[in-house]
Formats: structure tokens, sequence, C-alpha cells
């Protein structure tokens, strides 16, 4: 860091690293952060494949080992975009370097490396090093309104959760093996990739923690093509399960890969005491809220169009009615992370809270494993 500008260094150049990048370029151009992102190097071990992303997005320059941009000193912040089984080994080696980390979720593949690597962020922590795990979803405008409204208490008292990520990319059988498939490099299935988003999201939500759950797991294709062959599929395609937070409510969830016609639908319900909220990414800048102390000719679902610019994170952009996409969330969590660092204050979603959503990951599959009998989730603490 030097002369307001926080050198970035990504590692990952796909899906992920594609719209992280377009977060980094928003962050600078549409707000005005304490720190300018400056796009150092991004690091792939296909070195054409990373080029041809560095070049799309602007990068300075490509590395092929991700520990060369560790060792650079014109790079402050390490931004990890890899499969979970190489999130614990590049963020602790980040972190104990001095660089801040932000981490894809879910933030490791097990509770023992969540658990090694909020170690990590808190001995960093002590010396000034941020961390941030990139649960996204939280900086869609609708959602940061949602949470606003219920610490505003204008839900009252939270009593029932519903929460569902449904896609269908791969309810097809003849749908290749990818290491998305593989336990060993992505921890779980649909619970992880997707599930991780909606525990995080109705934990953010409520400002509560998820305390048990009763679950099944479904793998509906066991064997998927893989070149000449077939390979094994060795993570879940489907996770539903109950589960009780804090405070109380009684909550579902529900997340598949195999919802046909549902291609990234996270819908959340949350009924309180006074009212209610709903929401829909695939309706991504509406928000639905039920004002239950309303007079009863008045009351019913009202229908918030999210992009008025007292909303949370519309000043920099557009007029009233111009809706925002899904990219416009990467920029929000580096818009953030910027500010957290300028200003050195602890971003959010810290380790800590990874931690937290991966403790719920491991007892839902403990509840699986044990025919969906009651499973305590452990504390993060």
């Amino acid at each position: 860091m030097s002369h307001g500008t926080l050198g970035i260094g990504m590692i990952g150049y796909a899906f992920m690293g594609r719209a992280h990048s377009q977060g980094w370029r928003g962050a600078r151009s549409f707000f005005d952060p304490p720190l300018a992102p400056r796009l150092v190097a991004l690091a792939g071990r296909d070195e054409q494949a990373a080029r041809d992303t560095a070049e799309r997005f602007g990068w300075e320059s490509v590395e092929t080992d991700w520990r060369a941009l560790i060792d650079r000193d014109d790079i402050g912040l390490i931004d990890i975009c890899t499969p979970g089984d190489t999130h614990a080994e590049i963020a602790i080696a980040a972190l104990d370097a001095g660089k801040h980390v932000l981490c894809e979720k879910p933030l490791a593949n097990s509770v023992a490396e969540a658990e090694v690597m909020a170690e990590a962020a808190e001995r960093a922590r002590a010396r000034g090093v941020r961390s941030m795990v990139g649960f996204t979803y939280r900086r869609v405008p609708a959602i940061a309104l949602a949470r606003r409204f219920v610490a505003e208490g204008r839900i009252g008292t939270v009593r029932h959760v519903r929460a569902q990520y449904l896609q269908d990319w791969l309810s097809d059988p003849r749908a290749p093996m990818s290491w998305r498939l593989e336990k060993d490099r992505a921890g779980s299935g649909a619970l992880g990739d997707i599930g991780a988003h909606i525990v995080d999201l109705t934990q953010f939500l409520t400002g509560e923690r998820l305390t048990g759950v009763s679950a099944t797991l479904e793998t509906f294709v066991k064997e998927r093509p893989d070149g000449d062959g077939t390979g094994i599929v060795t993570v879940d395609d489907a996770a539903v399960f109950l589960g009780r937070f804090t405070g109380g409510a009684l909550a579902t969830f529900e997340a598949t890969r195999f919802a046909l016609g549902r291609k990234n639908s996270i819908r959340i319900e949350l009924n309180g005491s006074a009212g209610s909220l709903a929401f829909d990414f695939e309706d991504m800048n509406v928000l639905w809220f039920h004002d239950g102390t309303a007079p009863p000719d008045l009351r019913g679902f009202t229908r918030v169009v999210v992009t008025e610019p007292d909303h949370p994170y519309l000043r920099g952009w557009w007029p009233p009615g111009h809706g925002l996409g899904y990219e416009h969330g990467f920029t929000h969590q580096a818009l953030d992370l910027l500010i957290a660092i300028g200003e050195g204050t602890d971003p959010e979603p810290s380790f800590v809270d990874g931690l937290a959503v991966q403790r719920v990951l491991d007892a839902v599959e403990r509840s699986s494993a044990e025919s969906s009998i009651w499973t305590t989730v452990d504390s993060p603490w």
C-alpha cells in the first residue's frame, strides 16, 4: 500500500476470477474508496487462460505459481478464487506474510481447515492485517435493505425462516464430471457450493446463529461422463434440512442443482411477530415487505423496488428504476473491503463467520449420515 492504492494479487481466472476482476474495476470506477485497487497480478496454472482473463480485465501481469504473488512487494492483498481444497494453504501463507486476504466461500473444505484459517486471521488481525470471506450475496442491495429492516425491528421477533437455493445445471445426467463433483476438491456438492450461501444469508439477515439441524443429502446421478470413461460423483446433488436459530425461530433449507427451470433462484422469506420479508434473486432488485402492524385494509405484501439513492450501495449507480445485476455484488464486496482496510476496521463476513457456516455444513453432513438425527451446531467461538 502506498499513495492511496492497494496492490491486488488474484489467484484463479475462471468464473469467480472474472467476477472478482469486474468487482475490483467497478469499485474504483463508480465509488471513491479510501484506497484505489491496482490490479497488479493474476495467477493461474494455465498461463494462456490466465493471460486471456488478465488482458480482458486489465491485470498488469501474470504468474503461474500463487506463491509468487505473496513474495511480491507491490501486492498488499491476495484474492483467492480457487477450489476449496487450496483455500487454507494459500490464505494462511498470505496472512502470515502480512497480506490482506479475500477468500471465496465456503471458507474451507472442513471445520478443521476453517479453524486453522480463523486462527491465522486472528493472529494477522493483531498486526493490522484484514481478512474477509466472499459471501457476495450479502451485498445485493435488496438483501442489505432486508437486514436493515430486521435490525430496526420492523418484522419483530423472527419466528420462521425459509431459504432455498435452486439451480438446474446438473439435472442432465450427461453433464460431464468437474472438480465441483469431487469431494476431495470441493468439500461437498450443492451443500457447500450454494447451500453455504443461504446459511450465511439467513444468519446475516436474522443476526442469529443456527443451533441445530436435521438433514438429508442425496446424490441423484452417481456417475458422469469423464473423458472416454465415467467418473464417480462423490458429493451431494441436493441438501434439505430443518434448523433452529438462537432466538427460537424454526427454519427450512433446500439447496439443489436439480431444480429444472431454476437457474439461480435464491429465495428467502422471514416471518416475524410484526411483519414479513421475502426475496428472490431471480428478481433481485425487488424486496417484498409485509407490515403486520398496518391497518387491516392496508395489509399485504408491498413490492419495494430497491433502486433509490437511500437504499444500500445505490449512491454510486444509476437513476432510480435502473436495476443492477449479478456482477454489482462483487463491486460492493470490493468497495466494503477497501473501506475497511483504509479505515483500519474489521470487514465482514470475517473468517470466524466463515467458520460458523462451516460448522453448520458439517452438522448437516453428520445429521444426514445418521439418518437425519437432530445434530447440534458447535459454536465458532
